[in-house]
């Protein structure tokens, strides 16, 4: 028998080798095809006497990333087709589709012929989950080897057994730990939690499987052993009563109990260790068909795993440009923020000229980028001859010229409208014609600095956000005049670098900042009100928000934020900044010298270390108190959250963001917008437009008319449309393509 996307080699001792090679795919994925070849080949192997066990593989570079796209679209489309016409009956039919994959792994691993997996690369969610179901699992010990079950990540969790085999070989607090944070495993680590056998060099990697089976390896779980004991002792033991509450504790601790799929995996564990393994099945299947229907999981499912590998793939590069191998980039500013984008690119094997106003200057840039490859070295993220490549690649000067052959250069010099000028006018007396001039501006308009530009079509804004080489979004800002080839350079140069883009037309503060800045700006009007600064800071993690405001006020300096606030009421008029707001902020820079971490203190102080940083207790003394018990910690988080989706939906009222997975993937990737929601407008689209409304409504009476709905908000209410309805991503057009 063939298969479309497998293969199988019986050799003179029985094994058969089963490699999973799917054609016209990167990267094997799970669809509805794949599983129903592995049930025919589980099948095959079984009624043939010849084969005596399974060796199952990859014949790619990595094992397999799980799901594919289209399955998990499809998932999703039956889950809504079946409410809508059999709402009594849906949930039972839900519960059997998800169950598709638990009871096909359940089948290999009672097939009563030994199974082994042998794992080459990146083993991911299903796939690991199926190899978790063979009798025997091999991993090969390269770097590039990552096992995890990531599901949690966006939105869902292990539900095709995995809750059910990792508690039963790993010790509890592993497993729990590995399952709710979807944290990836090296093959070391797998084999010290239980979780696999072997670990081999990678030649010996199908030979080593092919020997367990030799060896006599039996076709039976341990727990389907008569007397297996779950690791530990199981739940009803002194140390699992120790275990529980403290998990439950930690779990909310860092959850603030947003994540359903987190709850389900301790729930599911904890009611499967204490009945037979196919009862745990069930149980784990009972709850993934619950957590499918959450808000949560389709909307991270959507934004996290969706959106985001279709515009990793090029969701908004303009048709018809041929793709630009980049041979040479160079950047001018060696800062930092300069030095950083010269790293990362050489990162990526391209070539980069760090330019800056003097040798000396350009030269710390490069130390900047030593200290970044000391650092990959000494985690063992890098070995010494990689990091040596890379800085191989990076030549600091202060000669313009060294730029007349580059294919893209991105200025990064001093937030500054004249410094930008002078070189802008600097590069492009050198730059060739059709490469790419990009600036890495944060809060200009693109538009403006084109001015200066002689090839405005060539004139584009990629804003990188620090620390570079750690955070993965960029904006790429168009303006007016940027044309189709700047837009696919940028995005072609992205892509190489391995960050994810977002396109976003050219206005202040661009999509990013704007949404921050509005974060920022309610914390001011609470403290403004006499709101505890603990309580504010707190009451933004409850709302699933990575950091406080008032501390990531400090990580961006308080002085930069009076700059831009200065810089506004220049360009648009007094009324642009609240007095309130001005008066704190240049008190605090002014007056008391409190510019944030960069000088030791900000809203908080940052004593030395071991010492943490804590917020700066004269930060109460500056308005009159409110008695935290009148104060609701609901209502704060509404306000945080609210009042940052507002400035979304305001960037797409205004045609700067076009596209709703921009807007998601932008909130979460570029400043930690509460992950749970799927980003800033499926917040508001999962609550409802109509609901969202009438809480802008309810908190623009309480607290100012900057909650107020914007028009296209009421419309959208008004007819019961969602921004995923009407700036429909996935329209004909997609949809063809």
């Amino acid at each position: 028998m063939t298969y479309k996307n497998f293969t199988i080699e019986t050799d003179a001792d029985g094994i058969a080798l089963v490699t999973w090679d799917m054609p016209d795919k990167s990267m094997n994925v799970f669809t509805v095809d794949v599983m129903d070849e592995i049930e025919k080949i589980i099948d095959q192997t079984v009624a043939d006497d010849g084969v005596k066990g399974v060796v199952f593989t990859s014949g790619k570079s990595t094992f397999s990333g799980g799901a594919d796209l289209t399955m998990i679209k499809g998932m999703f489309e039956t889950i809504a087709a079946e409410r809508a016409k059999d709402p009594a009956g849906a949930i039972q039919k839900i519960f059997e589709a998800v169950g598709r994959m638990t009871w096909l792994w359940r089948k290999i691993e009672t097939n009563g012929k030994p199974w082994v997996s042998a794992i080459n690369g990146t083993c991911m969610g299903g796939a690991f989950e199926l190899s978790l179901a063979c009798h025997g699992r091999v991993a090969s010990n390269a770097k590039s080897v990552k096992i995890a079950l990531p599901e949690v990540k966006v939105g869902i969790f292990p539900g095709a057994g995995g809750t059910q085999r990792v508690a039963r070989l790993a010790n509890t607090q592993d497993a729990l730990q590995m399952m709710t944070t979807g944290s990836s495993l090296t093959a070391a680590r797998a084999k010290a939690m239980n979780l696999i056998h072997q670990a081999v060099e990678p030649d010996e990697l199908i030979n080593a499987a092919k020997q367990m089976i030799k060896d006599g390896l039996k076709p039976v779980a341990p727990w389907d052993e008569k007397g297996f004991k779950v690791p530990g002792g199981g739940i009803w033991t002194p140390a699992a009563a120790q275990l529980w509450p403290a998990a439950s504790a930690i779990l909310r601790r860092e959850t603030a109990g947003n994540y359903p799929a987190a709850l389900a995996i301790l729930k599911s564990v904890y009611e499967g260790l204490q009945v037979p393994f196919e009862t745990g099945l069930r149980i784990e299947q009972r709850y993934f068909t619950e957590i499918l229907q959450t808000t949560e999981a389709f909307s991270m499912i959507r934004s996290l795993f969706v959106s985001l590998q279709e515009l990793n793939k090029g969701a908004r590069r303009p048709a018809g440009q041929p793709k630009t191998e980049l041979k040479k980039v160079g950047v001018v500013g060696a800062g930092f923020m300069g030095a950083s984008i010269g790293y990362v690119t050489a990162a990526a094997g391209i070539p980069v000229v760090l330019i800056d106003r003097d040798m000396e200057a350009a030269g710390k840039g490069k130390s900047v980028c030593e200290g970044l490859v000391a650092g990959a070295v000494g985690k063992g993220k890098m070995t010494k001859d990689d990091g040596d490549k890379l800085l191989a690649l990076i030549t600091p000067s202060d000669d313009y010229t060294l730029l007349s052959d580059a294919d893209l250069v991105i200025e990064a010099v001093f937030e500054d409208r004249d410094v930008k000028k002078a070189v802008i006018e600097k590069v492009e007396a050198v730059l060739p014609e059709g490469a790419i001039f990009a600036s890495n501006t944060s809060t200009l308009p693109i538009t403006g600095l084109a001015e200066n530009s002689k090839r405005p079509v060539d004139f584009i804004g990629i804003h990188f956000f620090s620390p570079v080489e750690k955070m993965m979004l960029t904006e790429v800002i168009l303006g007016k005049e940027t044309g189709d080839k700047a837009l696919a350079v940028a995005l072609d140069y992205v892509a190489a670098i391995k960050k994810t883009p977002i396109v976003v037309n050219d206005t202040r503060g661009f999509f990013v900042n704007r949404c921050v800045f509005r974060y920022i700006n309610e914390a001011y009007d609470m403290l403004a009100e006499g709101v505890p600064p603990v309580m504010i800071e707190n009451a933004a993690k409850f709302a699933g928000m990575p950091v406080g405001p008032l501390s990531l006020n400090d990580e961006v300096a308080v002085d930069l934020s009076q700059k831009i606030m200065k810089a506004s009421i220049a360009d648009l008029g007094p009324s642009s900044v609240k007095v309130e707001h001005m008066s704190l902020i240049n008190k605090m820079v002014d007056d008391l010298d409190r510019r944030g971490r960069k000088n030791g203190k900000g809203f908080y102080d940052y004593p030395a270390k071991p010492a943490k940083k804590h917020i700066w207790p004269g930060l109460k003394e500056l308005y009159p108190q409110q008695k935290p018990d009148a104060v609701d910690v609901k209502v704060l988080q509404q306000r945080f959250l609210v009042t940052i989706a507002l400035e979304a939906a305001r960037t797409v009222e205004e045609g700067i963001v076009t596209d709703p997975r921009e807007a998601d993937i932008g909130s979460i990737l570029g400043f930690g917008f509460a992950p749970y929601t799927g980003g800033a407008l499926s917040y508001i689209d999962g609550m409802g437009v109509k609901t969202f409304v009438e809480l802008c409504e309810t908190l623009a009476a309480s607290y100012g008319d900057h909650f107020q709905p914007t028009p296209l908000l009421k419309d959208l209410a008004a007819k019961g449309e969602t921004f995923y309805g009407r700036f429909d991503p996935y329209g004909a057009a997609a949809k063809a393509a």
